[in-house]
């Protein structure tokens, strides 16, 4: 006999779980679960008028620095007013012993920046008759200093040393990136640090421990039903660790 083509995926599709799992099997109760879980979201999608359930919405969201660049930002805390619990993406801080971009004070009624000294660094220096944004293809505004004030400046050596005037570049959604720095200051912000590394470790023990490191089935159903048995079996093994002790050993 020779191998019948497709082979794999037709067990795969054949496979059903009231013909193949015993009836009193664990399988059978998280297949009930999962319908479960689906009927009572169709039904608030429904109630809903297909948006998103209002006590779903989240407060805060804990992420890493992926989350923390300046659009993600905007859109957490200007579209969504949700809390942005995630380290700021910024690439501004200097290694050496100059000055950084947070140690220039922001005017926003000024609309210029203020370095150490009070000099003003200013996005335009002379009027024009046609009104430009200035702002750049990464959704950055550049602020200069003028060349006159670096010259004379007594500080110079440790703001711009090695160019005629200082520049500072400042994204458009500075005001968001204000907030989740301002938030990473509370204590709120170090207690969702502490819970980002409790799931960051079930994560990595999916990944590592059970290999879950890509999905096998199709669609976001097959991925939401695969990922579910994982993390099913991920509690049940950590249940029978913490019940492995019998009862305590009397007489």
């Amino acid at each position: 006999m020779g191998r019948i083509p497709g082979g794999q995926a037709r067990l795969f599709y054949s496979f059903n779980l009231e013909e193949h799992v015993p009836p009193q099997h664990l399988l059978r109760s998280i297949d009930q679960c999962l319908d479960q879980g689906r009927r009572l979201r169709r039904r608030r999608q429904h109630h809903q008028g297909g948006c998103q359930p209002v006590d779903l919405t989240p407060e805060r969201l804990i992420g890493d620095t992926g989350c923390g660049t300046a659009p993600m930002l905007a859109w957490l805390v200007e579209e969504k007013a949700i809390e942005p619990h995630v380290p700021v993406w910024d690439k501004t801080e200097r290694k050496d012993d100059s000055f950084s971009s947070h140690d220039f004070h922001w005017s926003q009624a000024a609309n210029e920046c203020r370095c150490p000294t009070g000099k003003p660094l200013r996005s335009e220096w002379r009027a024009f008759t046609r009104q430009r944004s200035r702002v750049t293809k990464a959704n950055t505004i550049i602020y200069r200093s003028s060349q006159a004030d670096c010259a004379t400046c007594p500080l110079k050596a440790k703001c711009c040393p090695n160019t005629p005037n200082r520049k500072i570049v400042r994204s458009i959604h500075e005001a968001a990136r204000d907030v989740a720095r301002r938030i990473a200051k509370t204590p709120e912000y170090l207690r969702s640090r502490c819970e980002c590394k409790k799931v960051e470790m079930l994560f990595a023990h999916l990944k590592r421990i059970m290999k879950l490191d890509r999905l096998r089935l199709r669609g976001l159903t097959g991925a939401t039903d695969e990922f579910t048995l994982a993390a099913t079996v991920q509690n049940l093994r950590r249940m029978a660790k913490l019940m492995s002790h019998g009862p305590p050993i009397t007489g």
